[in-house]
């Protein structure tokens, strides 16, 4: 501090804030992650401006102080304007000076988070906080519980069971807005019966934490050394590795580019874009549409998930990802010449619960600790604006090989809010590929004037083909495919060779890309925003690259999109910036969002929704239920996640089996089920009785089939899933390429 400012006397405002929890430990649970080493963030209607020296006090419900001390005022903000994007009023205080119980509670909080202070630099001296800017709330909270009462019948007779009409005007507007609270951003470890795997036994907790991009079509990992992050090259000097794994004729396990040198000649036991599959029912609409499309098999696993068969093996769509994630393993130790067992690894931000669930499996598989399952557009901005001080208001447009994602984040230092975030999960560069696949076997047929029989190479010739056409049309305005015997016609091979222009394949995939304009300009609208908000769109994904792309969302949001980073490289970049801030006081905040909604099936097949897309988390929601039948000891509820009305149109995620419940008349057993989503957005159910406090057992099971979802639910037979917006025709059908294959 200047002589100067020592010159002026400190003038101090006295502030008492009263939370609503009764206990201390209470306090931790809820309110720990508004506090980091170096501030606290305190909601206020009336937030004191910047530089206001404040002496404060936190006290409890019951009178008890928690936190006392002194400090400044390093940013406010008020109330939301009119017709400006919701956020909650408060201000962020930097400590100046805390008492020694509130100093040891600090270290309890930064402990349950695992990031513990580092030890006082004299013996007996405790360990201060250090400054730093403290977070910054999420612009939009999270809602308040909710309580509905529902009267549900036991496990063998569910169609039976009544409908509140509370829950019913649930099912159809959703929660009540209800009172802005404190936000709750929760970093701690689940508890016991959390969903998410323990960590493999030979984790080291002080080993380096790389991050991860697991892609659709190529994955690559970074590390922080030295405070700079690099991307870990393979052994061969590749900074990105094909997702694909394979085995040969001699059974030997292929990875990466290995894999896919020999794809053409052995395209039925290559394993690619499993990422679009992972975590999905075998029979969901979304995996019947797209299996055919795939040159290997696609089976029901045992959990009836879908898994695949590989010469002659069955494999869970974990095992394959795990084969890739190892590998990546491999090289990540030896370039850094160190065990390598900890890791934060992306996913989509569409990705529904099941999904997430399984790339975190999928990691423990291959014998990495998983630190944090972070989405790829946040991943992604942290890259893009890590340690450079921004306040910014950004779009991340992140279309990849398989999936496309636009998520608005409000950047504050090193605080990274999630407004709102939407995708499609059935587009990607593959599904370019899959236009100008169809085009150029079109014309050669044009060509030769006949349909020719295809096996399984050729095919895969062509779309190798396509995919390089593809690449090349963005660097020059025409090219050429050029397969020399290509296909028989009349026993006697024929060349394929045509003539592409970038005009052509603009005019092949503008629907696509008009697809992708669409989700973000929803995205945009559910943030309550217009582009005269965003400071910023941020390119990522290698599709991202096209001209065609830059120039419609130049046109269509009146910006230029930003490429300051690299496409291929920033989510595992903004990964590896996350993961090195684990271990660290000063860590980075991530504030995110439901992307989908989260409910329970009704009988007629109406989907009410608990959970609320666009609720900030971690989140909980309390539902109440009563027993249905005299002496019922168990219940069943079919979960669901997605926007739509009916069930047969949102995803399946589990059956929720809730036992133990005290046999007693009907009616007169209560049951407060909990609902609760981490900050991964990995949902936890627990269950108690409120009149007892007995906590009841709950697991969920994805066990049900189409038909035993339909029975259950007395779903009417002529309810058939809607056509999703999101997938394409080229998925939806077969393409006119698969339809003439002979394979």
């Amino acid at each position: 501090m200047s002589d100067d400012r020592r010159q002026h006397e400190r003038v101090f405002v006295n502030l008492v804030l009263k939370v609503k929890y009764p206990t201390q430990d209470e306090f931790v649970d809820h309110f720990a992650t508004n506090i980091s080493a170096g501030g606290i963030f305190l909601q206020s209607r009336e937030p004191k401006p910047k530089g206001t020296l404040l002496r404060f006090e936190v006290q409890l419900s019951s009178g008890q102080t928690v936190l006392k001390g002194s400090g400044v005022v390093a940013w406010a903000r008020g109330p939301s304007e009119a017709g400006r994007p919701v956020q909650v009023p408060g201000m962020g205080v930097k400590f100046l000076e805390l008492d020694e119980p509130s100093r040891a509670l600090v270290r309890r909080i930064l402990e349950r988070k695992g990031k513990a202070p580092a030890p006082a630099s004299r013996a007996g001296a405790p360990a201060a906080p250090p400054p730093a800017t403290p977070p910054r709330p999420p612009i939009q909270p999270a809602a308040p519980e909710v309580d509905i009462d529902i009267d549900v019948a036991p496990a063998d007779d569910p169609p039976k069971f009544e409908v509140d009409p509370e829950l019913a005007a649930v099912a159809e507007k959703g929660p009540p807005a209800g009172e802005i609270d404190i936000p709750v951003i929760d970093l701690s470890e689940p508890e016991s019966g959390a969903r998410r795997p323990a960590p493999p036994s030979g984790g080291v907790s002080g080993s380096k934490v790389i991050g991860i991009d697991l892609g659709t079509t190529y994955s690559c990992a970074a590390v922080v050394k030295d405070g700079m992050p690099q991307v870990i090259p393979s052994r061969k000097g590749y900074r990105t590795m094909p997702s694909i794994v394979a085995y040969d004729e001699r059974g030997r396990l292929l990875v990466g580019y290995d894999a896919k040198a020999q794809m053409e000649l052995n395209p039925r036991n290559t394993v690619y874009g499993s990422k679009r599959l992972i975590g999905r029912p075998y029979d969901s609409p979304a995996v019947q549409q797209m299996k055919d499309r795939f040159q290997y098999e696609i089976i029901e696993g045992p959990k009836r998930e879908a898994a695949v068969r590989i010469v002659g093996r069955e494999f869970s769509l974990q095992q394959v990802s795990a084969f890739v994630l190892s590998e990546i393993r491999d090289e990540a130790r030896a370039y850094l010449g160190e065990e390598v067992s900890r890791a934060v690894i992306t996913v989509p931000a569409y990705y529904n619960e099941n999904q997430r669930q399984a790339v975190r499996e999928a990691g423990t598989l291959a014998g990495f600790k998983v630190e944090r399952i972070v989405n790829e557009p946040t991943a992604a901005a942290l890259a893009f604006g890590f340690n450079r001080g921004l306040d910014q208001r950004v779009m991340v447009y992140d279309l990849g090989g398989g999936t496309f994602d636009a998520s608005v984040l409000e950047l504050c230092g090193n605080v990274y809010g999630v407004v709102a975030t939407g995708g499609d999960i059935f587009l990607g560069g593959v599904d370019f590929d899959n236009q100008l696949v169809d085009y150029i076997l079109a014309e050669y047929i044009q060509q030769v004037g006949t349909v020719p029989k295809l096996d399984r190479v050729a095919m895969q010739r062509l779309r190798d083909a396509a995919e390089q056409a593809k690449c090349a049309l963005s660097e020059k305005q025409q090219t050429i495919v050029r397969l020399p015997g290509f296909a028989k016609i009349n026993r006697v091979p024929r060349d394929l060779e045509v003539r592409i222009t970038r005009e052509t394949l603009e005019e092949l995939v503008g629907p696509l890309v008009e697809r992708t304009l669409k989700v973000a300009q929803n995205v945009l609208a559910q943030a309550r925003m217009n582009a005269g908000h965003l400071d910023n769109i941020v390119l990522v994904g290698g599709q991202s690259r096209m001209p065609l792309v830059w120039r419609r969302i130049h046109e269509t949001f009146g910006k230029q999109p930003h490429k300051g980073v690299h496409p291929d490289e920033a989510v595992a970049v903004g990964a590896a910036l996350l993961a090195d801030s684990l271990d660290k006081l000063d860590s980075v905040v991530l504030i995110d969002v439901l992307p989908m909604s989260i409910g329970i099936g009704l009988p007629g097949g109406k989907f009410a929704k608990i959970l609320q897309a666009g609720t900030a988390l971690p989140t909980n929601r309390i539902c109440m239920f009563r027993t249905f039948a005299d002496g019922q000891t168990s219940q069943e509820l079919l979960v669901f996640q997605g926007e739509a009305e009916r069930v047969v149109d949102c995803e399946y995620l589990g059956t929720l089996i809730i036992s133990g419940i005290t046999p007693a008349p009907r009616g007169t057993v209560q049951l407060e089920v909990n609902f609760a989503l981490d900050q991964e957005c990995l949902l936890k159910v627990t269950c108690r009785e409120p009149a007892s406090g007995r906590v009841n057992d709950t697991r969920m099971a994805a066990r049900e089939s189409d038909e035993s979802i339909r029975r259950k639910l007395h779903i009417p037979a002529d309810w058939v899933p809607s056509e999703r917006i999101g997938v394409p025709e080229s998925l939806r059908a077969e393409s006119k390429a698969t339809l003439r294959s002979d394979g």
